[in-house]
């Protein structure tokens, strides 16, 4: 979970296959007129999130029920919307991949994405409500190398406790 240009799917991606399992990037699951809304330069409205984080879970939800582990880059930015996708799957564990504004901005500007314009950036920050100590999951800081970012959270797996929120890096 995270702000646009954090490194999710980057991170995701390399997690998953580091870890032998299952990765999909929420972005392919979002419909067509949160993608056309996005690329004009509005932000998602709570409206828009509900129906899309219920497929982001149902499909988390039916791979756990096939007994395939899923990691999922999701920008999941306020608690409600991680207790929806955790409603669907209770043991969800949440790797937020957190960064100071100008590092993200900063890598935003040498990337294109295919609906997400870097002016919304600032609206995701606004939005964003960073992983609760309560909540099962780790904060890692983006300011690390992929390769750092995804054996911290390979060793916070390999020692959490699932109830536990911690951090990691920097």
């Amino acid at each position: 979970m995270g702000v646009q240009g954090t490194g999710k799917t980057t991170i995701g991606s390399a997690l998953a296959e580091r870890l032998g399992v299952t990765f999909i990037d929420s972005d392919d699951l979002h419909p067509i007129a949160n993608k056309a809304k996005m690329a004009a330069g509005t932000p998602l409205e709570d409206e828009d999130r509900v129906p899309w984080l219920k497929v982001v879970g149902a499909t988390i939800a039916a791979n756990a029920a096939e007994g395939r582990t899923t990691i999922v880059a999701c920008s999941a930015l306020k608690r409600w919307y991680r207790e929806l996708l955790r409603s669907s799957v209770p043991e969800l564990q949440f790797v937020h991949l957190a960064g100071q504004r100008d590092l993200v901005a900063s890598r935003l500007a040498t990337r294109q994405h295919e609906y997400m314009p870097t002016t919304l950036l600032d609206s995701q920050f606004e939005v964003l409500e960073p992983l609760a100590a309560w909540e099962a999951g780790v904060v890692v800081d983006v300011a690390d190398t992929p390769a750092e970012i995804v054996e911290a959270v390979v060793d916070y797996l390999a020692s959490a406790e699932p109830t536990a929120s911690g951090t990691v890096g920097g």
